[in-house]
C-alpha cells in the first residue's frame, strides 16, 4: 500500500490541544447559521450559479454537477463559448489548506545504555507529534476553448513548493451532435463515481481511498492505482439527462508518470458503466460497475546495473474489478460505496515491476542498490525464475462513505474502509529455504496486510462567493494494518512486524480564491 509521508511536529501540552479542539467546535456552532451560499470560483464567475447547483458541498459534485462535468464544463447554452464571456473572466482557482494536526504512531526507537552506546531499535514506543502545518497548493484552471472543446490544467505542489502537473487534458464533447461521443486525452482522473480528487478528507490516511491504492505487502505492481491520475485517452458517452453513463480509457501502464520512465510498451484499460434511477423525492440513485485490466513490465533492461527508462519488458497481467453505488435518502443524506476484487500476476506478487522505487519500504521490498546487474534482483535480471509456491495475490476491498448535508454549508461525513487478502503471494508450497523478491521466506499469514480505516469529519463553509470560499474542518482518522508496523525487538519470527496503528486529529482552514 502506498502511504503519504507523515509529519513529525514539535509536541504541545495537552491543555493546548484540548483548547484548540474546543475552540474549533465553538466556531462551528457559532457559524452554523443558514447563510446564502454561492458557487465556487472560476466556473461560478462564468455562469453565476450558486454552489448548491453543482455541489452537495464544495468540491463534492451532485448529479447536476456531474452532468455539467460530463458536458465538458458546459451548460449547453450560448454562454459556453469563450467569445461570449466577459473579458475580465479568468478561469483560475488557487487552493491551499493551513492546518493544525496531532499524529500518533508506533515506532522502533533506540535504547541508550550509556551516553555513547545504544541498541538500535531496542524498543517500541508510541510517538505523538502535534503542531501547525500546510497542505500543498493547487492551481486550478479550466473551461472551454471553443464550444464543445474544453480543457483542464492543474499544476500542484507539495508543502515545499515542488510542483508537478496533476491534471493536463483537452477534450472534445458532443461530437457529431450527440452526447454519446466525447473524447479527451492527457493526464486525468479516472471516471470513478466516487471521486478521490473531490473528496474533502485531509488526514494522511483519510485523504485517500485505500481501496483505490491497495497493494499487497511485497507486491511490485504500482500500475493499478485507481486513485492516481493516469496518462491516456478516454471515451465517455452519456444520455441527454446523464442518467446512463459509459466510459472506456486506454492508459499507459505507468501510474501516470511522464517521460516513459517505466515500461514504454504496456497499456491498461479502464471501463465503467453506471445507471441513474429516479427515486422521486429521495433523489437520483446510481449503480455501476468498473474494470481496470492491463499489463505492465516486471523487469527492465539495465545499463551498468541501473534500469534503463522505458525498457520495461516481461509484461504480466493485473486486474481490479468491482461495483459502485450512490444512494440518496432525501435531500440531506446519501451513502456511497465501492467494492473491489484485485488480482496480480505471481511476478508482481514476488516484488517485480517497480523500476521507480526498486526495493523500497513503499511496497515492502528490502532496500537494494542497483550497482551491478544483480544488485536489484526484483527489477533487472530477466534470467530469474519464480520460487516454488509463488502465486498471484488476490484481495477484496470495500469503501463506504456516508454524508449528512445539513445545508450546502455544513456537512458531516463518516467513512469506513476494509481491505482483505484472500490469497497471499507466498503460498503453502513456498520454499522456506529461499528468500523471495518480497523479502520473506515461507508462507505468508493469511491476514498479512489487511486494513481497517475509519474517518470522521465536520466541514463548514461560512461563505462561498463567486470570488472566494472558505471551509472550516475538523477531522479524526484511525488506521490499522496487519503486520506492516515496526519489527518487534529481538523477534526471531519469519514475520516479526507488529501491526500499524495510527490516529490523527486535524483542524484546518481550506480556502480557495
Amino acid at each position: 500500500m502506498r502511504i503519504g509521508t507523515q509529519s513529525r511536529l514539535s509536541r504541545n501540552p495537552w491543555s493546548i490541544r484540548y483548547l484548540l479542539t474546543a475552540a474549533m467546535i465553538v466556531v462551528f456552532v457559532m457559524l452554523a447559521g443558514n447563510q446564502r451560499a454561492n458557487a465556487l470560483p472560476a466556473f461560478a464567475r462564468k455562469y453565476g450559479l450558486r454552489c448548491s447547483a453543482c455541489h452537495e458541498t464544495w468540491p463534492i459534485l451532485n448529479n447536476f454537477g456531474l452532468k455539467f462535468r460530463d458536458n465538458g464544463y458546459q451548460l449547453m447554452n450560448d454562454r459556453d463559448a469563450p467569445i461570449w464571456q466577459n473579458p475580465s473572466y479568468w478561469p483560475v482557482t488557487f487552493r491551499i489548506t493551513p492546518i493544525w494536526h496531532r499524529y500518533s504512531s508506533l515506532s522502533a526507537v533506540d535504547v541508550y545504555t550509556s551516553p555513547t552506546t545504544y541498541t538500535t531499535n531496542g524498543a517500541l514506543e508510541r510517538i505523538t507529534s502535534s503542531g501547525f502545518d500546510l497542505s500543498g497548493l493547487d492551481f486550478h484552471t479550466g473551461g472551454t476553448l471553443e464550444k464543445n472543446i474544453s480543457f483542464y490544467v492543474l499544476p500542484s505542489s507539495d508543502p515545499t513548493a515542488t510542483f508537478h502537473f496533476e491534471t493536463v487534458m483537452a477534450r472534445f464533447d458532443n461530437i457529431l451532435g450527440t452526447p454519446w461521443l466525447n473524447i479527451k486525452m492527457g493526464r486525468f482522473e479516472l471516471n470513478n463515481l466516487l471521486s478521490e480528487k473531490r473528496m474533502v478528507q485531509l488526514t494522511a490516511y483519510g485523504g485517500m481511498y485505500q481501496t483505490y491504492h491497495f497493494i499487497p505487502l511485497g507486491d511490485g505492481n504500482i500500475f493499478g492505482q485507481m486513485g492516481s491520475n493516469q496518462l491516456g485517452a478516454e471515451y465517455v458517452g452519456h444520455s441527454y439527462d446523464d442518467r446512463t453513463r459509459i466510459s472506456a480509457a486506454l492508459l499507459s501502464s505507468s501510474d501516470g508518470n511522464e517521460n516513459l520512465i517505466t515500461g514504454a510498451n504496456s497499456y491498461s484499460g479502464f471501463f465503467t458503466f453506471d445507471q441513474g434511477i429516479d427515486a422521486g423525492k429521495l433523489g437520483v440513485d446510481r449503480l455501476g460497475a468498473y474494470a481496470f485490466i492491463g499489463q505492465a513490465a516486471t523487469y527492465y533492461r539495465t545499463s551498468a546495473g541501473v534500469p534503463i527508462p522505458g525498457s520495461g519488458i516481461g509484461n504480466k497481467s493485473f486486474s481490479r474489478v468491482g461495483f459502485t453505488g450512490q444512494f440518496y435518502f432525501g435531500p440531506h443524506f446519501d451513502v456511497n460505496f465501492v467494492t473491489q476484487h484485485g488480482l496480480d500476476n505471481a511476478w508482481f506478487g514476488q516484488g517485480y515491476g517497480d523500476a521507480i522505487n526498486p526495493g523500497s519500504a513503499e511496497n515492502g521490498i528490502p532496500t537494494c542498490t542497483p550497482a551491478t546487474p544483480t544488485g536489484c534482483l526484483p527489477n533487472s535480471n530477466p534470467l530469474l525464475t519464480l520460487p516454488q509456491g509463488s502465486q498471484g495475490p488476490t484481495w477484496n476491498g470495500y469503501t463506504v462513505e456516508a454524508r449528512y448535508v445539513f445545508s450546502p454549508q455544513l456537512i458531516f461525513i463518516g467513512e469506513y474502509e476494509a481491505e482483505r487478502m484472500s490469497r497471499q503471494a507466498n503460498g503453502p508450497g513456498y520454499l522456506t529455504t529461499v528468500t523471495g523478491a518480497n523479502g520473506y521466506t515461507g508462507p505468508m499469514p493469511s491476514n498479512l496486510g489487511n486494513i481497517n480505516n475509519y474517518d470522521f469529519l465536520i466541514r463548514y463553509n461560512p461563505f462561498m462567493t463567486s470570488r472566494a470560499g472558505l471551509a472550516l474542518q475538523a477531522e479524526y482518522n484511525i488506521f490499522h494494518q496487519v503486520g506492516t508496523g515496526p519489527a518487534y525487538p529481538g523477534s526471531t519470527a519469519v514475520y516479526p512486524n507488529v501491526n500499524t496503528n495510527t490516529n490523527e486529529l486535524l483542524l484546518g482552514f481550506d480556502f480557495d480564491f
